[in-house]
Parts: structure tokens; C-alpha cells; sequence
């Protein structure tokens, strides 16, 4: 049996977790004494986990990213504790496999992670949904559904998801065809950065803090294009969530993009004026991680190492 560790962050980690306890109860435990196989999921909490846990049960310690601009002294000392108690690394994408197999000689698999899609799915009549959050059906609608901004003084730009990118890139858009009526919609905690920046720059915006799984389906319906613009990344999950709910989207080449977008649709900061969506595209790679058949890997993994 496995048992996953708690992020307890209202994050995608915790939604994870969930969605994999309701998915395969029948090889998993939320009673980590029952358990054979420890998952830490959310690695950021392992010190939270009794050590004679970690000592006596097999360990899976998902790597979500690795961000070598603040990967300091004192991170890498507690990768290297952590790193003791680790049978198998798991990473989502194969840019952080890379990163990882440079700290450490356990064991690496590359598994992204499945997509629910009870959750993302198209809604044909966008209008409607529009019309619903007050927006004009006239606009060009551009999302933007992450983090932007450091929690230390929610002020400074995280510039591994690359706020500052993203202006360069609406204000481009903006040149590019002044009677695009540009709208764009935010979502989610700390983007005090991306909204002091439409401010000056006189974009207009709307934005959606403190929103459930149903709306932000909404609001990607919502979308005439989806930019990732991120220096560095994980999954990163909008990527596969417009995917499934045939969303427009272009991306940097950031964690699992180019596995799932089109090359034209990813892009570096230079030449962002040429990427293209390819709806269709996205949305037939992404049918492989749909549940139940994104759990199979994971599955796999865990009976390899019990």
C-alpha cells in the first residue's frame, strides 16, 4: 500500500493527491503505519514525515522543478538529507530529470502527471460564458492563471514564471494591432506583479482571485490565447489543462510544452510574433493522460518497487 504526503497549500499537489486516493483506493492508504511505499508528493513538507518512516518504508520523492537560481547552499544541503531516505525520484518533466541526475545517483522516472477530465473540458458556446463574467464577446481575451509574484514581499516578480516576459509580450501584441481591444484575465494568488504592470502600461484586465476548479474551466473557456511565458517550470499544468479544454495556447520551452504543443507553438522571448496555436495538436497528445490511463505509469512504478 502507499501512502502520500500533504501539501495542505490549497495547491494542484493537494488536488493530486486527491484525485488519486478517490482513483486507487485499492493500493493506497491514508494511514501512513499501513503503508509499504511513502510518496512524497509534496517533497517542500518532508521534514513534517516521523524519520522512522522514511527509514522503513520504500520512498518515491516527486521533483516538481528545480529552480538553480535559488538553488543555494542551504537547498541543497536539505536535498542531500532528503536524498538518504530516497529509493526512486520521480520527475514530471525531463528537463527536471536532467536537473536531478546532476544531485544525485538514485534512480529517476519522467512521468507527467494525468489530467482529470472531469475538470478541463471545451465549452462550445464561449459566448455564453462571456456574457457570464461581464466580458465583451468583441475582445481578445489572453490568460494568464499562475503565480507572478514572490511571496516575500508580494511586490517583486518570480521571475521564473516570467511576469516581466509576459508584459513585454502583451505590450507587443498591443503594437502589433492597436484596435485588438486586448483584455486580459488573470487568475489566482500573487499577481500583485502582472496587475501594477497592466496598470502602467494602461492594459485592461479583470481578475479572479480565490476561484473553485469549475470556474477556472470557465474562465479558460473564456480565452482567445493562453501564454506561458515562464523561465522555469514543472509541469507546467496550464499547458495540458488548455490541451484538454481546446484552449489556444503558446509556451516557452518549459517543462513538458514541447511533449505536448506543437513546435510552432513554442516560442523564446525574441520570436514570440511567430508562434502559432495548434489546438488539435495539443489536444490528441494529451488524450494519454487522461484518467484512468495517465495512472497506469504510476502504477507501474509502484509495483516495480514494492
Amino acid at each position: 500500500m502507499i501512502y502520500l504526503n500533504k501539501a495542505n497549500e490549497s495547491w494542484v499537489v493537494d488536488r493530486f493527491r486527491d484525485e488519486w486516493y478517490k482513483y486507487n483506493s485499492n493500493i493506497s492508504t491514508k494511514n501512513i503505519r499501513k503503508a509499504n511505499i511513502l510518496w512524497v508528493i509534496a517533497p517542500w513538507t518532508w521534514k513534517k514525515i516521523n524519520k522512522k518512516y522514511l527509514t522503513n518504508k520504500k520512498v518515491i520523492c516527486t521533483i516538481h522543478h528545480i529552480d538553480t537560481n535559488k538553488f543555494n547552499e542551504k537547498q541543497k544541503l536539505e536535498f542531500q538529507e532528503r536524498d538518504k531516505f530516497v529509493n526512486i525520484y520521480h520527475a514530471i518533466s525531463d528537463k527536471t530529470a536532467k536537473q536531478l541526475s546532476k544531485l544525485t545517483n538514485k534512480p529517476i522516472e519522467t512521468i507527467p502527471f494525468w489530467v482529470n477530465q472531469n475538470i478541463w473540458f471545451d465549452i462550445p458556446d464561449k459566448e455564453s460564458i462571456r456574457n457570464k463574467y461581464n466580458l465583451n464577446n468583441q475582445d481578445y481575451i489572453v490568460g494568464s492563471f499562475q503565480r507572478d509574484t514572490e511571496g516575500s514581499d508580494l511586490l517583486s516578480p518570480k521571475l521564473s514564471k516570467g511576469p516581466d516576459q509576459l508584459i513585454r509580450i502583451l505590450n507587443e501584441i498591443n503594437s502589433i494591432d492597436k484596435n485588438l481591444n486586448l483584455h486580459v484575465l488573470l487568475a489566482g494568488k500573487r499577481r500583485q506583479y502582472i496587475i501594477n504592470q497592466l496598470k502602467i502600461h494602461k492594459i485592461k484586465f479583470t481578475y479572479f482571485e480565490m476561484i473553485n476548479f469549475k470556474l477556472l474551466n470557465e474562465l479558460y473557456n473564456c480565452l482567445d490565447l493562453y501564454i506561458v511565458s515562464s523561465r522555469i517550470e514543472g509541469g507546467p499544468q496550464s499547458v495540458v489543462e488548455c490541451a484538454q479544454a481546446k484552449v489556444p495556447i503558446v509556451s516557452t520551452d518549459v517543462g513538458n510544452a514541447s511533449n505536448i504543443l506543437h513546435k510552432k507553438s513554442i516560442f523564446n522571448i525574441e520570436n514570440f510574433s511567430d508562434a502559432e496555436p495548434n489546438v488539435t495538436y495539443a489536444y490528441d497528445k494529451v488524450q494519454n493522460l487522461l484518467i484512468p490511463e495517465g495512472f497506469k505509469n504510476y502504477i507501474g512504478l509502484i509495483k516495480n518497487l514494492i
